[in-house]
């Protein structure tokens, strides 16, 4: 068998599994199916930040045009004071190479699943998958009426609560950070500038940026707290609480509070990077191989960079075990070191007492003695493009 006519089978219609369904079509030859539970590949309402070590990969699967028409090129991020809403630190984003976007996440969805339609992959909505054998030659999905699903390559892109997971890692038990988030869309100022705000308060803090050309403003508000509300994305809440928890914040955030209705809420929990991504033919990516909280912006980004140095190791080697070995070596550092990013930046946002005067103030000083200083910091993750270190030809 020639590695242009082997299938894979892709799980979940998210971000990760419809870019490594495109990449391997597309770049590949592979035949792919994916299957998806929900009845349409649609996203929750929310926005999401796609920075460039996402976006050379979107570039590379020729989406960069479709990325350039549903997204806004961010200009910058601005660090606020919650209570006054004053500017602690504005630094600003690089204007050229593949850039900040800030994106619908269904919009981003619709294009890679245009593309997916396009290469021909078999798209099967409404098909969960109930267990998975990975073993080889051929890895099985088992779906909720019992059909049975093989390819040479079963890969798991269904999130941290993938049935590929529990069998490779077994049952989780993921830590409650003792945060939870709220997420909201509301109508937004076409003036608006192209940047993401954050709103820094004790305990608490609030990210907002503009979406779709400025017609929708994103939310995301995060506050400490000892209850904890249940793992997920699909619990409704009174937009009352957020506006009591962010009371005391100045600035905006008031008047974007005050448009809020029927929040999005979850309890944010912080998982371990997966040890192992692969068993057999069946291998991991995206939330399910490395779940991470949103305070870095870089679950879809991880995600397409996954999708791209699968394909990439697929072409590379020709035994699969091989492959996917080759890839988790390549990727399990950068993912647990962005993981622990994500993790550091919590702390940051919700300092309290005496710390957070002086805190803010090291920040201003800073910003106006080497204002590029934070974005060098994190250079190490931006600048990354794994379309140049994992080659595909």
């Amino acid at each position: 068998m020639t590695v242009q006519q082997r299938h894979a089978v892709i799980l979940g219609g998210g971000v990760a599994g419809l870019a490594l369904s495109v990449a391997l079509r597309a770049r590949a030859g592979w035949r792919v199916t994916l299957l998806e539970q929900a009845p349409a590949l649609t996203e929750v309402g929310a926005g999401l930040q796609i920075s460039p070590n996402g976006a050379v990969v979107l570039g590379a699967l020729g989406l960069a045009p479709a990325l350039e028409a549903v997204s806004m090129r961010a200009d910058a991020v601005v660090l606020r004071d919650g209570g006054q809403g004053a500017k602690v630190l504005r630094m600003a984003l690089p204007a050229g190479g593949a850039g900040f976007h800030l994106v619908h996440r269904a919009d981003l969805v619709e294009i890679l699943a245009a593309a997916a339609h396009a290469q021909g992959v078999d798209v099967r909505l409404d098909e969960q998958a109930v267990m998975v054998d990975p073993h080889g030659p051929l890895p099985k999905a088992v779906l909720h009426d019992g059909r049975v699903v093989e390819g040479d390559l079963l890969a798991a892109a269904d999130g941290l609560h993938s049935v590929m997971r529990e069998t490779i890692l077994g049952a989780a038990r993921p830590a409650f950070t003792g945060q939870v988030a709220w997420r909201a869309l509301i109508p937004g100022d076409p003036d608006a500038p192209p940047e993401a705000q954050v709103f820094m308060g004790p305990g608490r803090h609030l990210v907002s940026y503009p979406l779709r050309g400025g017609s929708l403003r994103n939310i995301v508000a995060v506050e400490e707290r000892a209850a904890w509300a249940d793992e997920g994305w699909n619990i409704r809440d009174d937009a009352a609480h957020v506006r009591a928890a962010f009371a005391g914040f100045g600035g905006p955030v008031p008047g974007w509070l005050a448009q809020v209705e029927g929040p999005w809420l979850w309890g944010l929990f912080r998982h371990a990077v997966a040890t192992n991504w692969f068993m057999g033919h069946g291998v991991l990516l995206g939330d399910a191989a490395h779940p991470t909280l949103p305070f870095m912006a870089q679950g879809a980004n991880m995600a397409l960079e996954d999708a791209w140095v699968l394909t990439a190791m697929l072409l590379r080697h020709a035994e699969i075990p091989r492959a996917l070995a080759a890839y988790q070596t390549a990727r399990h550092a950068r993912a647990t070191r962005i993981v622990a990013a994500a993790n550091a930046n919590a702390r940051n946002y919700h300092l309290r007492g005496p710390l957070r005067p002086l805190a803010h103030l090291a920040l201003r000083i800073g910003g106006r003695i080497a204002p590029q200083a934070p974005l060098r910091r994190f250079g190490w993750l931006w600048d990354h493009d794994v379309t140049r270190a994992h080659p595909v030809n």
